[in-house]
């Protein structure tokens, strides 16, 4: 028996479905992209991870909430209402990158922006699933309905988070990621006045296409002039001139200069400036290079470097004849080649990294490498970004510190910087608490840098760190800009205000209190 013929309302039944089943889909991905975008600008601004991740989810399914409540009182013929929210979530969500770049720029605007842009795209958001469900409802059950679009939502979803920590921002970057899928969010409203224009009325038909058309323009104006308008926002940020700019897997690199003044940042946040980071990296090699002992008659000191990719704490090491080895282990390899390759930082670290057999630089995490135990050393540097983020926070806890302790070889020692005992000063006695719990000996010390402050660093070890002082004087390297042998014994006295305030509690992977006392610190001095 021959099978019936396909109806043309058959066929087109099934178009509309096809239709509406992409655009849930669609829907679904852009949703979870636009939500990883706002928490991930701000914190990139901000720093915390954990914290504005939480409240970006907390505000935006609110919104969402808000938004599903608020379409049960839309009735009637509801596609010109989802092709109008599409609409608006396109331009709100492709913008939504931009806006919270040029809020930040005047830094009081910043988080008012970003209430915004999270309630404003989380509330249309909320509107897309009632409004697809009840649609689809008219051409199946609403169990078959439902089935549809949360499945298929949820697909959307997943997709996301893979593509964006994989793809997205490795190649596209945060700003122009929120552009292409306010482009991806436009095809939805595009594609749905295309295929159900006939019935929304002519006057309805021509206002959603123009209004698309113009914002899809928008958007493509937007991402022809990304690099400049990057460029132009980079240069108000930093103020100095930008010699290079570059987005890697984990952070953006920016590297300025005025004059002789050389200033690398890393997500907006100064790493050194070369007016005086001399003082900061003599006093963090060479305090424990003076405290290791052994002699001159010594020449095979092994010593690790955790993070330090702009190499600036290598060349330090290089001044001393009796280092055999330096291993530096840095995450970010567009550092380390910015390192190698950029004639204004290899003239500040002196090709550290690429002129001296005995360097070896290795790609990777600081806590993966010291769990694989590949040898042992006399001198571990951890010269590491502030515990201001969960990223960073777990490199300042006991399981850690023991990490380290388990990689040094008999009488070797550790130095770890460890923010400023002034404007962060719980934070800094955390580090050094925790250490304190570690290591036989933790002794902090600090110095004046003024690019930054007072700033702290802790030597910890296995024995005894108090030496004679007359023992120092033949330690250091000639050729030093700030670093004395007779000013080292002062570095280890802290005035009343910077002192050990007692009772700290130690931070550790399960509680990272550390994180909370750095951001408290800064947050006091209002930054």
């Amino acid at each position: 028996m021959p099978a019936p013929p396909v109806l043309a309302d058959d066929r087109q039944r099934a178009r509309d479905v096809f239709t509406l089943i992409y655009v849930v889909f669609a829907a679904g991905l852009c949703s979870i992209i636009y939500e990883l975008l706002i928490a991930t600008t701000v914190v990139y601004f901000i720093g915390d991870s954990v914290r504005w991740f939480s409240l970006t989810i907390g505000l935006y399914m609110a919104a969402m909430g808000l938004g599903a409540y608020v379409s049960k009182l839309v009735t009637g013929n509801l596609m010109p209402w989802l092709i109008l929210t599409e609409t608006a979530l396109g331009l709100a969500g492709g913008l939504c990158v931009p806006l919270l770049y040029l809020a930040h720029v005047d830094g009081e605007a910043f988080l008012p922006m970003y209430g915004v842009v999270t309630l404003l795209v989380g509330v249309l958001i909320g509107l897309e699933v009632p409004f697809l469900t009840r649609i689809l409802e008219q051409y199946d059950s609403l169990r078959v309905s439902i089935a549809h679009v949360l499945s298929l939502d949820y697909l959307g979803a997943l997709v996301a988070t893979i593509a964006f920590p994989l793809a997205l921002l490795p190649l596209f970057g945060i700003f122009r990621s929120g552009l292409y899928f306010g482009l991806v969010n436009m095809t939805i409203g595009l594609l749905l006045v295309w295929r159900f224009g006939d019935r929304l009325g002519t006057r309805a038909r021509h206002w959603f296409r123009g209004a698309s058309v113009a914002i899809v323009l928008v958007i493509v104006a937007g991402l022809v002039s990304a690099d400049f308008l990057l460029a132009q926002w980079n240069q108000t940020i930093y103020g100095d001139r930008i010699v290079h700019a570059a987005r890697s897997k984990y952070q953006e690199l920016v590297l300025t200069r005025y004059r002789d003044d050389l200033r690398l940042y890393l997500n907006g946040s100064l790493q050194f400036s070369t007016i005086d980071e001399f003082r900061y990296h003599e006093a963090l090699i060479h305090v424990p290079m003076a405290y290791l002992g052994g002699g001159p008659q010594r020449k095979d000191w092994d010593v690790l470097v955790l993070g330090g990719g702009d190499g600036l704490a290598v060349r330090e090491l290089l001044r001393h004849p009796t280092i055999a080895r330096i291993t530096l282990v840095d995450l970010d390899p567009a550092v380390l080649d910015l390192a190698r390759n950029n004639p204004h930082l290899r003239a500040a670290n002196q090709d550290a990294l690429t002129r001296d057999a005995r360097v070896r630089v290795l790609v990777g995490d600081a806590m993966t490498h010291l769990t694989r135990r590949a040898s042992l050393h006399d001198l571990i540097v951890a010269d590491l970004p502030d515990p201001a983020s969960t990223d960073t926070a777990h490199l300042y806890t006991t399981e850690f510190y023991r990490l380290v302790r388990a990689n040094l070889a008999p009488g070797g020692l550790f130095v770890t910087q460890a923010a400023s005992p002034f404007h962060a000063r719980e934070a800094f006695w955390t580090i050094h608490a925790t250490l304190g719990q570690v290591f036989p000996v933790a002794r902090p010390y600090h110095l004046l840098v003024p690019s930054f402050g007072d700033w702290g660093f802790v030597l910890a070890g296995r024995e005894s760190l108090t030496p004679e002082p007359g023992a120092l004087a033949g330690a250091l390297p000639a050729g030093l800009r700030f670093l004395k042998a007779r000013m080292i014994p002062s570095l280890f006295l802290f005035g009343g205000d910077v002192d050990d305030p007692g009772g700290l509690s130690v931070s550790t992977l399960d509680r990272p209190v550390v994180l909370e006392r750095y951001l408290a610190g800064w947050r006091y001095w209002g930054n």
